[in-house]
């Protein structure tokens, strides 16, 4: 292609609506153009690249069996009641977009594909004989974030390759979970991004197990905790491990102390010169489950710890049906506007012990008149502990379960895991932090979705049975941004050859040189000849602008025909080290090609 014929316009300045670098890089390399909040057009150069990625999504989907087909993107409300997750994708997470037709029928963008993907497996399973399947599309999917950002990272629209497995067991289901691992693994190493893979929480998707994929990365969302044994990884809303050891407690008998400006418990442990190991912190949540009912949970967890809210979410979900409920809508600690709403008398906020008493909820239609109380396993065991005496200004010690308080009857494991805690599998191992970016998520469904669909098959026992499915999503868009984030530096991006919109950029520094255009258009047409994707930079520019240019765009190879023609050699620039050589002209295009073949075998 032709540099001086392309839809190409770049940026010297950062576009304000830019946070991350990769989503900077992007716009000012004219890859994409912002076109609404969380909207973009992807630009010829992006199109490469994201076509490139999906070339290897299919190469590697197809080698193990799967079929792509092609599912609607507009699904009609009714599919989603019958799962029960219309409420939660818009009310509870709100992300998808839900609007009525001119018959009054509600129907959603599809933001995923589960509820069509069974309703099909349902109208045309029939038998044991016809399992296991795999289907896969790759398509655009809709969600409507609250708030767009990081350009691709988070958008309202993206493209997703997203596949669906129906079995007869679990023990199918877990063959064709560790084939997509695989599968997932090839796809992020082809496209040469560092990653790794991690223990997840499956979220409103559901499902006995997942694993996320994440491309390694300073500005990734996600929090991965990890042992540098690598017998363990898990996103930090999954992640379990053993706290640190709690101090005894220095109080021996049960008294209530004043403890004036003590609402934290750094500031409680000071003035008692105690170890927050000896506190039992309470934190109030409000929660509401689809049929309204709302739920004021009181979580009594060691001071030093943090509350895991999805780990927290989970456990709710669990007790939904206790309220007439099937599943989470939200949960938030109370705001002073939400406590005027129920509380019949000032919350002793900083001073709550885990007696808190239930006169203090005002009770109403949708609102449950005693609190849920959660004891988190940290807890459990201290003797003797400090905690808040239910009146602003002092604590009490020398506190004991059992005795002074009755201890809650749900015992969970709701803390939040973070470095430096001792690895459950090896305690010698603690667990380090990196960030990364979800590229990849793997689920084992089992019969969430076929049960409630009435999706079943004939064994060949001929009973009725409900199929076992999996679901597997790539982010095809968000994967080209991740890979940028991961690789650039301050002159612009730095592809991986085998996603690259192309490999070479042959450069023409001096347009009015006969000499280089001649010899800049003959190495173009040879790397072209033999399969090397090559760009020109014909463009009636000056040579500082196409070497910038050049480097921002981020091509892996760039090769100059400058003032070196007069010794019958050119300039041939690595991208990724920025090593450059003269080469001579007769054997540039060989040498090139072989380091392109030599890469890409690399990573096969």
């Amino acid at each position: 292609m032709r540099l001086s014929q392309m839809l190409f316009v770049t940026l010297r300045e950062d576009p304000a609506e830019a946070e991350v670098p990769s989503h900077k890089l992007l716009l000012r390399a004219g890859y994409m153009r912002r076109i609404a909040s969380g909207v973009y057009a992807y630009l010829p150069l992006l199109w490469r690249v994201l076509n490139k990625i999906s070339d290897i999504v299919r190469d590697e989907m197809n080698a193990t069996g799967a079929q792509e087909c092609l599912l609607p993107q507009l699904q009609p409300a009714e599919l989603w009641r019958e799962s029960g997750r219309w409420d939660t994708y818009t009310k509870a997470e709100g992300i998808m977009f839900a609007l009525t037709d001119r018959r009054q029928q509600e129907v959603s963008l599809g933001p995923t594909h589960e509820e069509v993907i069974t309703a099909i497996a349902r109208d045309m399973i029939r038998s044991y004989r016809q399992l296991p399947l795999h289907l896969y599309q790759i398509q655009t999917k809709f969600r409507d974030e609250i708030r767009p950002r990081f350009g691709l990272l988070r958008g309202r629209e993206f493209i997703m390759k997203d596949g669906y497995s129906f079995h007869t067991d679990e023990t199918s289901l877990k063959a064709t979970y560790e084939e997509m691992y695989t599968a997932y693994s090839n796809i992020l190493r082809r496209c040469g991004l560092e990653f790794r893979a991690v223990d997840a929480d499956s979220g409103a998707i559901g499902g006995s197990g997942s694993t996320e994929f994440m491309v390694l990365a300073a500005a990734g969302e996600d929090e991965v905790l990890y042992t540098e044994d690598g017998n363990y990884a898990a996103n930090v809303e999954k992640a379990v491990s053993l706290p640190v050891e709690a101090v005894p407690s220095t109080f021996t008998q049960f008294e209530k102390l004043d403890t004036p400006n003590t609402p934290t418990i750094e500031s409680l442990a000071q003035f008692l010169k105690c170890s927050p190991t000896q506190i039992v912190k309470n934190v109030l949540y409000q929660a509401v489950f689809d049929n309204g009912r709302q739920v004021l949970v009181l979580v009594s967890i060691r001071g030093d710890q943090d509350v895991n809210e999805v780990k927290l979410t989970n456990e709710l979900t669990k007790l939904a049906t206790h309220y007439g409920g099937t599943t989470m809508l939200a949960l938030a600690v109370p705001d002073a506007e939400a406590q005027r709403q129920w509380a019949a008398k000032p919350l002793p906020l900083g001073y709550i012990n885990p007696g808190l008493e239930d006169d203090y909820i005002n009770g109403g239609k949708d609102l449950e008149p005693k609190f849920l109380r959660l004891c988190d396993r940290t807890a459990l065991d201290l003797k003797n502990f400090v905690t808040g005496s239910n009146e602003a200004g002092y604590h009490v010690v020398g506190a004991n379960w059992g005795k002074e308080f009755v201890l809650p009857k749900q015992v969970v494991d709701v803390r939040k895991a973070t470095a430096g805690d001792h690895a459950l599998h090896n305690p010698s191992q603690t667990l380090q932090t990196a960030r990364g970016i979800e590229i990849g998520h793997i689920f084992q469904l089992g019969t969430k979705y076929s049960k409630a669909l009435g999706a079943t098959f004939t064994s060949e026992t001929g009973e009725e049975l409900p199929l076992m499915m999996g679901c597997y999503g790539v982010g095809v868009s968000r994967l080209a941004q991740a890979a940028v984030e991961q690789s650039y530096d301050k002159n612009g991006i730095i592809w991986p050859v085998s996603i690259a919109p192309y490999q070479v950029i042959v450069v023409i520094p001096n347009m009015g040189d006969d000499r280089q255009v001649e010899a800049a258009k003959a190495i173009y047409k040879e790397l072209l000849a033999i399969g090397v994707e090559a760009l020109l930079d014909d463009r009636d520019e000056r040579a500082g602008v196409k070497f910038k240019d050049a480097d921002l765009i981020g091509i892996p190879y760039r090769i100059v025909t400058g003032r070196a023609l007069g010794d019958g050699k050119v300039e041939v620039v690595e991208r990724a080290t920025g090593i450059t050589q003269e080469v001579a002209l007769t054997d540039v295009v060989a040498l090139v090609k072989g380091w392109i073949d030599e890469e890409l075998l690399a990573i096969r």
